[in-house]
């Protein structure tokens, strides 16, 4: 055996190690943030669904009850610039009360039990009716102040 052959390493070095484990730690690090960015985006949508399909539950709602909803007696909050909706359940003493505060429940169960979730009904004597919807989407990365508004003719 010549002296060149038993000077020669074979493997690798710690230093190569150390900078393979660098190179893995920081893609698993930029994996882990593309993940917890991936589960806020999916929040934010889920409660984007939620939102519609309660606007259009309220709006059934009122479809089944469509001479008392045209009267105006399902109407909630202000319409307007700047919309003034309504925040608090009101309290079941008939129907139309007992539609308003089963969809409250379902608005703060859904999109957060927060100050920020409300809704408004606005209904004009020709039964087309305005269904929003209201709630703080921050936490997703989104605007504080998200709207969802649907109107159809009874």
């Amino acid at each position: 055996m010549n002296k060149q052959n038993m000077n020669r390493q074979s493997g690798f070095t710690l230093i190569e190690v150390l900078v393979a484990v660098l190179v893995l730690a920081l893609g698993l690090l930029g994996l882990a943030g593309l993940q917890a960015n991936a589960v806020k985006t999916n929040h934010s949508a889920l409660q984007r669904s939620q939102a519609v399909m309660l606007a259009y539950f309220m709006m059934d709602a009122m479809r089944a009850n469509k001479a008392v909803a045209g009267a105006g007696s399902y109407n909630l909050g202000t319409p307007g610039t700047p919309d003034a909706p309504v925040c608090d359940a009101p309290t079941e003493s008939d129907l139309v009360t007992h539609d308003q505060a089963h969809w409250f429940a379902a608005l703060k169960e859904n999109l957060g039990d927060a100050p920020t979730t409300c809704g408004l009904i606005a209904c004009d004597a020709s039964a087309n009716c305005t269904v929003k919807v209201f709630w703080d989407d921050s936490r997703a990365g989104g605007s504080s102040a998200q709207t969802i508004e649907i109107t159809s003719r009874l």
